[in-house]
């Protein structure tokens, strides 16, 4: 019926397709900025998302286990009580967080699942 030849290409093309499919099905969400999100953060209230931003100076506090994230113009509570956080996190290191937005009255809050920070000895000489 179909020569070697052609069922290796029909072949190779369907395994070419599904893994481009796969690929595409599988993207990550992009990681937001901590500024994108509180531009307009009401989209965002009970989705779960990745943002980014830097630890702001003196906010990390371990009895609430919570810690403010900024941007350039905006900030944003994060609560890392149930987070999984990976060592180094510091005032003004940059963090990588996973979690949901919640609004508990005006206040805005990410509640985190996921916290990873840089590594600043990695770019140090």
């Amino acid at each position: 019926m179909f020569t070697r030849r052609t069922r290796l290409l029909i072949t190779g093309g369907l395994l070419t397709l599904i893994i481009l499919g796969a690929v595409i099905l599988q993207s990550p969400e992009p990681t937001r900025t901590v500024d994108e999100v509180m531009e307009s953060p009401s989209g965002f209230v009970g989705e779960e998302f990745a943002i980014r931003g830097e630890v702001k100076d003196g906010t990390i506090d371990n009895t609430t286990m919570t810690f403010v994230l900024h941007g350039l113009d905006y900030e944003i509570l994060v609560d890392f009580l149930d987070a999984s956080v990976s060592n180094g996190l510091d005032d003004n290191r940059t963090v990588y967080a996973k979690g949901v937005l919640k609004q508990v009255n005006s206040q805005y809050i990410f509640e985190a699942e996921i916290i990873k920070t840089s590594c600043p000895s990695k770019y140090e000489e």
